[in-house]
């Protein structure tokens, strides 16, 4: 796993769009602070750029560097038992095209191990979102990824590529003290 890793980070530093495991499905990931390989994931996907992206971070403190998280949230995140995303308030430093247009991102903390390894190691957050052409079936596992997909990225993890995995993360949206559950 350190191998790849390292040769992740390197795409991921040259602001490239990899292919790789999550603790969901399959995503297409690149710098979150990286204006223009940011656009490169929305050319690939065919997806308007007024629909946002996830994004993944490492840790709690590295959380709290982007974001300000209300202690509600970080309740909800210590007792989850399955990943989730969270959507917070006017998040710094992600580049422009990773922020809606309320001033909302949706973050979660990662539980899979290459990942939050890989996300340790870059140093900064990455993207996700999921390995399809907007508006097609997610796929469930690495052979349901699409050829655009596949050759529209720089670098596919050579990981997990034999495991199904259907679920998806739960979004929540933290309003004052109001939870909003978007997707379960």
């Amino acid at each position: 796993m350190t191998t790849e890793i390292s040769s992740t980070k390197k795409y991921l530093e040259a602001e490239k769009i990899i292919l790789y495991p999550t603790d969901t499905v399959w995503g297409i990931g690149c710098d979150a602070t990286n204006y223009e390989a940011v656009s490169k994931i929305y050319q690939l996907k065919k997806r308007a750029e007024s629909k946002s992206l996830i994004v993944l971070v490492s840790s709690l403190n590295m959380l709290k560097k982007y974001v300000f998280v209300p202690e509600k949230a970080i309740e909800i995140l210590k007792n989850s038992k399955k990943p989730t995303t969270i959507i917070y308030n006017n998040p710094k430093g992600f580049a422009k095209n990773t922020i809606a247009e309320d001033n909302t991102i949706a973050i979660r903390i990662v539980q899979n191990d290459f990942c939050r390894k890989l996300i340790k190691s870059f140093g900064k957050p990455i993207v996700s979102t999921s390995a399809n052409v907007s508006g097609e079936k997610t796929p469930t596992s690495f052979s349901e990824i699409s050829k655009s997909i596949l050759n529209g990225v720089d670098y596919v993890v050579n990981l997990q590529q034999e495991e199904k995995c259907e679920k998806s993360s739960t979004i929540l949206k933290i309003d004052g003290n109001e939870i909003i559950v978007l997707r379960a």
